[in-house]
């Protein structure tokens, strides 16, 4: 059904895939909400969830040290299916948020010391549909937002592992990061990435690593869920953070390259 849907509204990603999972994951709201029926599942579906908890062998060592000790970091696209389970596993147990699956487009990155030992991990997706301060400060209309909505990729997940107590890794985690996204980003998905967003819960964090790699606060939400447009859904109140990739991401945003 959902492979249909894809092909009646010709719903495809830049690289020319049909957002099969996307489609999947709004059907199912769609049955949640009670608008449709869905017919009877055929097989039953692989829990993500499930697997990112799988527990995977790991060391949990202190890490004390001044950054320069560690260098060269390696920063790596997760791909191989062992080093997904470590990442789900990693940001499952160790993350304030847990972890379950992924819909839509996203990126995922394990950063390793100079001596293969697992540091940090970074989880990028798909940007939040509407956030008054972003909006602003790009000079976003409606229209204009849904159209280029797909050129920001949120950072939904960052994970300094907590035996890892090393000053500025996290800034410069952040920096080494946005320097290649966007060209991770136009291989995976045949279209770049020209700003970066983040949300930092108020009352748990003060977005310290974010500033000191250059993101820029643009305003707080107003505790609504990202996904949603209907204002039913209450979460804590975040600083939104900007970090864009060219010094030109604003007019792309707004404007046809």
């Amino acid at each position: 059904m959902s492979q249909e849907i894809c092909v009646i509204w010709n719903w495809v990603a830049a690289n020319g895939q049909f957002k099969d999972m996307a489609c999947r994951t709004m059907l199912l709201k769609l049955e949640r909400r009670g608008y449709l029926q869905l017919p009877e599942r055929r097989t039953a579906g692989r829990n993500n969830a499930f697997i990112g908890h799988i527990p995977i062998e790991h060391s949990t060592t202190i890490i004390e040290c001044v950054l320069q000790d560690l260098t060269p970091l390696n920063i790596e696209v997760v791909q191989s299916s062992e080093t997904l389970r470590l990442f789900n596993h990693l940001l499952a147990k160790y993350h304030y948020l847990g972890f379950g699956s992924t819909v839509g487009e996203n990126m995922k990155y394990i950063v390793y010391d100079c001596y293969r030992r697992p540091l940090a991990c970074l989880l990028f997706g798909s940007a939040a549909w509407k956030v008054a301060g972003r909006d602003q400060e790009i000079g976003w209309n409606s229209k204009t937002r849904q159209e280029r909505l797909h050129l920001i990729t949120s950072n939904t997940r960052f994970l300094i592992l907590p035996w890892v107590k090393v000053p500025h890794l996290a800034s410069h985690v952040l920096g080494r990061t946005s320097r290649r996204i966007s060209d991770d980003w136009m291989k995976k998905y045949s279209h770049p990435i020209v700003m970066l967003e983040t949300f930092v819960e108020q009352d748990r964090f003060h977005g310290t690593c974010y500033q000191a790699a250059n993101w820029q606060c643009v305003g707080q939400t107003q505790g609504r869920s990202r996904n949603d447009r209907y204002s039913k859904l209450t979460v804590p109140v975040k600083d939104v953070y900007l970090y864009p990739l060219t010094k030109k991401a604003k007019e792309r945003l707004c404007h046809e390259p």
